[in-house]
């Protein structure tokens, strides 16, 4: 049972970490004050396959009215993805995606809304900054030098997620160590050495896709591990760069009540100096933080 002397122990022994601050920029326009006041995305699936049938879009009409409700509920961007992570799900090709996502991200950024497109194909990634969008949520590892450039190029973001293989549909082991935090430092530290060589500047981390890997199936390690890596994210501020986090689910645990395992994961999130979180549940989230902000 996670308590007050655990979370104390952990500032004490990371005191000075606690005390970072993170580089602050403007997107299309939009600044992003992340020292003072984290930010929200919304998701928008576009894969039949995806679980959370909540926010999946199978028509680019219905994506985009989407786009719309999760903004004015407080999202300041809204996440774009073609391909279901899911093992059993079906591979998008490089024209399926294109063809997904072009309409919705050209519909969305016509209405000013900022837009994260979900990717780890460098085709992909060209035709959707072409068509206006804002950020590269980079699921893999594969061409990342070539990911990293056409960032550069669009004067656009970039999440680095944690992959530890090719891309988040091929990966391997998650080697669970007594501080996984130390291993994702200096995996970040090396793709944050990467793309700030090829021009990025605009840079978040996302250490959420370890979440995903084969040997954390079992509940309660990998509900253990996401609980134990949401509070020690103020440890990766130290790199300089803010942290996304992808929210999860516990499905296990929440049963009926799924939908609000996302806010309750916020909270833990919200205690590690998380700068940017990933929902499916916007107002739920937003709630959260707005609470937690009277403190």
């Amino acid at each position: 049972m996670l308590d007050l002397e655990q979370l104390a122990a952990l500032y004490q022994k990371h005191r000075d970490a606690a005390r970072a601050r993170v580089q602050e920029f403007s997107i299309a326009g939009c600044h992003f004050a992340f020292n003072s006041r984290p930010a929200i995305m919304g998701v928008i699936n576009l894969s039949p396959d995806s679980w959370y049938r909540e926010s999946v879009c199978l028509t680019a009409e219905r994506a985009i009215q989407r786009g719309h409700v999760l903004h004015a509920q407080g999202a300041d961007i809204v996440d774009v993805g073609a391909e279901s992570t899911l093992a059993h799900a079906v591979r998008a090709t490089e024209m399926n995606q294109k063809s997904k996502l072009l309409p919705v991200v050209e519909g969305l950024r016509q209405a000013k809304i900022l837009v994260s497109v979900e990717t780890y194909e460098p085709e992909v990634t060209r035709a959707c900054f072409e068509a206006g969008a804002n950020i590269l949520n980079l699921t893999g590892t594969n061409r990342s030098e070539e990911m990293y450039r056409l960032v550069a190029e669009h004067d656009a973001a970039v999440i680095i997620c944690f992959v530890l293989g090719g891309n988040v549909r091929e990966v391997g082991e998650f080697r669970l160590g007594d501080d996984s935090a130390a291993a994702m430092h200096d995996y970040f530290a090396r793709q944050i050495e990467i793309a700030t060589r090829a021009g990025v500047t605009k840079i978040l981390i996302d250490p959420g896709l370890g979440f995903y890997y084969p040997n954390l199936r079992d509940s309660a390690v990998r509900v253990r591990h996401q609980m134990t890596t949401f509070l020690n994210t103020f440890r990766l501020r130290t790199l300089g760069f803010p942290i996304c986090h992808a929210l999860p689910h516990a499905f296990e645990y929440f049963g009926e009540e799924v939908r609000s395992a996302e806010a309750f994961f916020a909270v833990l999130a919200a205690l590690g100096k998380t700068d940017l979180f990933r929902t499916h549940e916007v107002p739920r989230v937003k709630a959260v933080l707005d609470a937690l902000k009277v403190f």
